[in-house]
């Protein structure tokens, strides 16, 4: 699929126009596409679009579009993409890598109205919801049924099932059931063009390449989410949290892997450090040790029987690898308060902090106290406060690095800060992202990670989803010039390659 002369002409055309000139022609042109009350583009409109949970980085779009129907969405797509103009589609917001960071040329196309449950199944253990649904919001239609959606970020009482699809979100129990690839059974969106197109089934299986798990976490580079069918879970008969102690973060990283070791796969495995602790418990109050160094939370749900002895089987474990004091929920309420902390860890951090950035990149699970050890080094090198808070059971990290974003040389240290997190994980044999997207904010830790010819690879695949180039550019996945101005690519006889890893 190649881009036509049209196309092309067009972008040409628009790019000679001052940003104001831009903005009045595609008012005039979006106003065919949408009822003018669904723009927005002065200035007091478009501002509370300027960036995503990462607050970083802020930029107006040129205007903001938010149709109420899939074909004024795709109407939209089409004179975007005849004029040459970028488009960003956005949800609620919740992202946390600038993934929905406005393009200053561009529209950004807001699906918040896509809000429908379009119907729940309890015999085929489906639900078929419109993008703009919300996590927490499917689990509560499906409850009357005994049935929840199981991925649950901890902004799961905001952010969008398209936003999820987005990112690949996963949240404290994908330990045990997944991400969200493994919970989505089909895709309905647009392409750049405006055309409907579906990806996965309800089916076993689809004929042709399973181009599901590529839209799942393309983060809006491939297609615009217009519906999503996802696959419910069973409500467990009972659930029963473990929160451990331990006085070394090194002895709680060996009991993570004694956890795994043993063969058991807990609903839930959270570790936080002790500043993550303290910031949380002065918020909450959720009953945690703030003497210890650093506390696990160890879930098991199922039956009242395999509850019981999964948790007799884990307190045997964690007080074999060290655990200093050990507490084990006695009823839901007090289980859902040992979680308390853990789901507000980041609200938690923004009392103690103007600013804070919370990075997200995975380990092997045999690295977290090496990887703890590392970022108390980067602390007092950038000079800096962190609060650490880990998906323990496979190694995601959520470092929450501390700063004041109206000091330019704070927020410069926490950039470089970051980018030395992100760059240790790669070389303790990790990857850049968990699940939280590469957005702009990795952007060039990704160019430390992979080499320019699987770059190259990522930029074809965008080009045959979208040949003209506009769906949320910029994101994601970096230029190989980026690198070289990163200072992690070596251009030798016209040909790139990445040197050995660099450290700030």
């Amino acid at each position: 699929m190649a881009s036509s002369p049209t196309t092309n002409q067009a972008g040409t055309e628009t790019e000679l126009l001052s940003k104001k000139e831009l903005q009045q022609l595609m008012v005039q042109a979006l106003q065919h596409d949408l009822p003018v009350e669904n723009l927005l583009w002065h200035d007091a409109q478009t501002t509370p679009y300027e960036c995503d949970g990462l607050t970083a980085y802020r930029q107006r779009p040129l205007l903001v579009a938010l149709p109420e129907t899939e074909a004024q969405a795709a109407a939209v797509l089409r004179t975007c993409q005849n004029l040459g103009v970028p488009v960003v589609a956005r949800g609620a917001g919740t992202g946390l890598s600038g993934g929905a960071m406005p393009h200053e040329r561009g529209v950004t196309l807001s699906l918040a109205r896509f809000n429908r449950i379009v119907a729940v199944d309890a015999n085929s253990r489906t639900a078929r919801v419109q993008c703009g649904v919300r996590n927490l919001a499917i689990s509560e239609a499906a409850a009357p049924l005994g049935l929840y959606y199981a991925p649950d970020p901890s902004s799961q009482i905001a952010c969008t099932i398209g936003g999820n699809v987005a990112e690949n979100s996963g949240g404290v129990h994908c330990l045990k059931y997944g991400l969200t690839l493994h919970n989505v059974l089909r895709v309905r969106g647009l392409t750049a063009a405006g055309d409907v197109v579906e990806f996965g089934s309800e089916a076993l299986d689809v004929p042709g390449y399973d181009l599901l798990s590529v839209v799942v976490g393309s983060e809006g580079l491939l297609a615009v989410v217009t519906e999503v069918t996802v696959r419910l879970t069973p409500k467990p008969a009972l659930a029963r949290c473990i929160m451990a102690s331990f006085d070394d973060v090194r002895t709680a990283g060996h009991a993570v892997a004694a956890v795994i070791a043993a063969g058991i796969i807990p609903a839930g495995l959270e570790m936080m450090d002790k500043p993550m602790t303290a910031a949380a418990e002065d918020y909450v109050h959720a009953g945690y040790d703030l003497d210890a160094a650093a506390i696990l939370l160890c879930e098991s749900d199922g039956t009242m029987d395999e509850v019981e002895e999964e948790i007799a089987r884990m307190q045997q474990v964690l007080r074999d690898a060290g655990a200093t004091r050990l507490a084990v929920s006695q009823n839901e309420a007090e289980r859902l308060r040992f979680w308390s902390g853990r789901k507000n860890a980041f609200p938690a951090s923004g009392r103690i902090s103007p600013d804070y950035m919370c990075m997200d990149s995975t380990i092997p699970r045999a690295r977290l106290a090496d990887m703890l050890e590392a970022i108390g080094q980067m602390e007092r090198k950038y000079q800096l406060r962190c609060c650490n808070v880990f998906h323990a059971g496979d190694g995601n990290l959520h470092p929450l690095i501390l700063f004041n974003a109206n000091n330019p040389d704070e927020l410069h240290r926490a950039e470089l800060f970051g980018a030395d997190i992100l760059e240790t994980s790669v070389a303790m044999g990790g990857t850049v992202t968990g699940e939280h997207g590469v957005g702009v904010e990795k952007l060039s830790s990704m160019c430390v990670q992979f080499t320019a010819a699987e770059l190259a690879q990522m930029h074809a695949l965008k080009a045959a989803f979208d040949p003209s180039g506009i769906l949320n550019p910029g994101k994601a996945v970096p230029t190989l010039h980026r690198c070289a101005e990163y200072g992690k690519v070596v251009v030798k006889n016209n040909q790139p390659r990445f040197p050995e890893l660099a450290r700030f």
